[in-house]
């Protein structure tokens, strides 16, 4: 009878053993795929100089349009980086994301849908044209006049409070102090006459929900942010993993949130190029003139790639083409069943 019983603990320990070393061996190969596609993907793009530097921010027309970089984070906290991935760039229309998250936590979901909407533009970033046409309001949280409305939604007292309050959120989804670019923001705030255009048509449509123009200089601050392409793939990788920084472990996003959020990035994430790229590539993403992408695959990573050449529409040739060839490689496409 011991001896019986003897041999059933050997047995189960020696299960437990095997599973863990099964385990072990499957976490290591996942993450040698991962870098092994990488590395690919690096070596498929790096010298691909189609696009040019966004030149209506004077700023970024100076930045080195041969910059590249490459960073992916998985739920467990695990970061792969290559190239570039820790040069700081100016975050630009990528904030509009993280921001869209922080105005759900003081609005329903319903309340943005009214206020602000969800529906894909097929209008350019800064489009006037699509306002009109969508009832007057800004249309969805991810061009221009939608994050705008979406900054004003904030529900903080007063300006620098507002201020305060988006910053502290972005270094906790950073896992890090990130800083605003001053030169960028200058650049900005001196070109941007358009967007305070946009605020205050909202305003005479009364859908806008603060002072239009310290809004309008809110959301210029929010898009000079400096992040690099690793700061990014963890803010990515927060929404792939429910809402929780997968870095820190922080509970940053209602996870309620982080669906509604994905949703729009969906239809709406690449602008007037958001049915293509979902067509291609399958991703929830969202692009900025800065050459930064990032796209999320649920429950599996968050990606940026970071490349300054942008096309017409203002999205990095270069991130689509190795996001594209990273997400076709590791099966990450939301609406492929064989996966």
């Amino acid at each position: 009878m011991k001896i019986h019983v003897c041999w059933r603990a050997i047995l189960l320990v020696s299960i437990l053993i095997n599973s863990t070393f099964i385990s072990t061996n499957a976490q290591k190969a996942d993450k040698n795929i991962i870098q092994k596609v990488m590395n690919e993907a690096y070596e498929k793009f790096k010298n691909d100089s189609r696009g040019k530097n966004a030149d209506y921010i004077p700023y970024l027309a100076k930045v080195d349009s041969n910059l590249y970089g490459i960073a992916i984070v998985t739920p467990d906290g695990k970061v792969y980086e290559l190239g570039d991935s820790k040069f700081e760039f100016g975050i630009e229309s990528i904030s509009k994301v993280f921001v869209l998250c922080l105005a759900l936590e003081s609005n329903t979901p319903e309340e943005i849908a009214q206020k602000v909407g969800v529906n894909a533009t097929g209008f350019p970033f800064n489009s006037v044209t699509s306002i009109e046409l969508q009832g007057k309001r800004a249309v969805n949280p991810l061009v221009n006049a939608g994050a705008m409305a979406t900054n004003s939604l904030v529900k903080v007292q007063n300006g620098n409070s507002k201020w305060k309050t988006i910053n502290d959120y972005f270094n906790r989804l950073a896992a890090r102090e990130i800083k605003v670019i001053d030169e960028l923001y200058h650049s900005e705030a001196e070109t941007n006459q358009h967007n305070q255009a946009i605020a205050i048509l909202l305003q005479s449509y009364n859908t806008i929900y603060d002072d239009p123009i310290m809004t309008c200089d809110l959301y210029t601050r929010q898009c000079s942010f400096g992040t690099s392409a690793k700061d990014l793939a963890i803010m990515a990788a927060t929404l792939a993993n429910n809402g929780v920084n997968p870095v820190t472990k922080d509970k940053i996003i209602n996870p309620q949130n982080v669906t509604k959020t994905l949703a729009v990035m969906t239809t709406s994430g690449l602008y007037e190029d958001s049915g293509q790229w979902l067509y291609d590539i399958g991703l929830p993403a969202k692009s900025g003139v800065g050459g930064g992408i990032i796209a999320v695959a649920p429950g599996k990573m968050g990606i940026c790639v970071f490349s300054p050449r942008v096309d017409q529409a203002g999205n990095s040739v270069k991130a689509i083409e190795t996001i594209k060839y990273i997400a076709e490689k590791l099966q990450l496409n939301i609406f492929n069943p064989m996966k």
